[in-house]
């Protein structure tokens, strides 16, 4: 069958730690990606969804549906199949999935656009374990979500290089564990601030460090970190001469 043309929804997925454990674990690696892409390609298949081709590293996949119900019911069901495979202790998988509904332009055997832009960011904000959807597909899916399912909010991020902040669901099931999503990686909550803005953060914890996106800028021990809170706190409330 031809791949789906125009408004379709789109399946990103990710190993987490992979770079780690194909470092550390080459040969059971090869042994669980073996066993990944068989379950990928038979229950993506099941529900209607197109594997487009491997995306970045060789443990991305990105699949396209017609129906955006179905491509929920295939990352729900994909992800229970992963939780319940009995992974070599070692290379215990953990895949990140974000699913985005949008128009594409389909070239060849590709899709570009916007659409699919933005699922990739949406991709790059999950952890291991958890399914997260865009609006666009969560206002699709409401009323038809899996036996058992709901859809959680988890706020409205900003996505890297995209202008228009998106609001987060996260699928909740039984059968899958709720703990890994109960927070998104890699984005700041929207809060009115400018992007530039919010590019940048103090963490407090344990030291300070100064962060520029993913880029540790500055780090302090605690003891010194202390001290220069105490000593902007002093500055900041002093009266300033006019």
């Amino acid at each position: 069958m031809p791949l789906p043309a125009g408004t379709v929804t789109l399946l990103f997925t990710d190993v987490e730690g992979s770079t780690r454990l194909w470092e550390q674990h080459p040969k059971a690696m090869r042994g669980a990606l073996a066993r990944h892409d068989a379950l990928a390609t038979s229950i993506l298949a099941r529900h209607g969804g197109k594997l487009v081709k491997k995306r970045g590293e060789g443990d991305s996949l990105f699949a396209v549906f017609p129906r955006a119900t179905d491509a929920l019911n295939a990352a729900c069901e994909l992800q229970k199949a992963f939780v319940r495979e009995l992974w070599a202790p070692e290379t215990p998988l953990r895949v990140r999935m974000a699913l985005h509904t949008g128009e594409t332009e389909l070239r060849g055997a590709d899709y570009y656009g916007v659409a699919v832009n933005r699922c990739a960011r949406l991709r790059s904000l999950a952890r291991g374990g958890q399914v997260i959807l865009s609006q666009a597909t969560e206002q699709l899916v409401r009323d038809g979500l899996p036996a058992g399912a709901h859809l959680e909010p988890l706020g409205e991020v900003r996505l890297r290089d995209l202008e228009r902040p998106e609001q987060v669901f996260q699928l909740i099931h039984p059968d899958l564990p709720k703990e890994c999503g109960e927070s998104l990686d890699g984005a700041a909550q929207a809060n009115g601030n400018p992007p530039e803005a919010e590019a940048w953060r103090v963490e407090l914890f344990g030291g300070l460090r100064l962060r520029r996106g993913e880029q540790v800028l500055t780090r302090l021990e605690t003891r010194k970190a202390e001290a220069l809170v105490a000593y902007l706190a002093f500055f900041r409330t002093r009266p300033h001469p006019r």
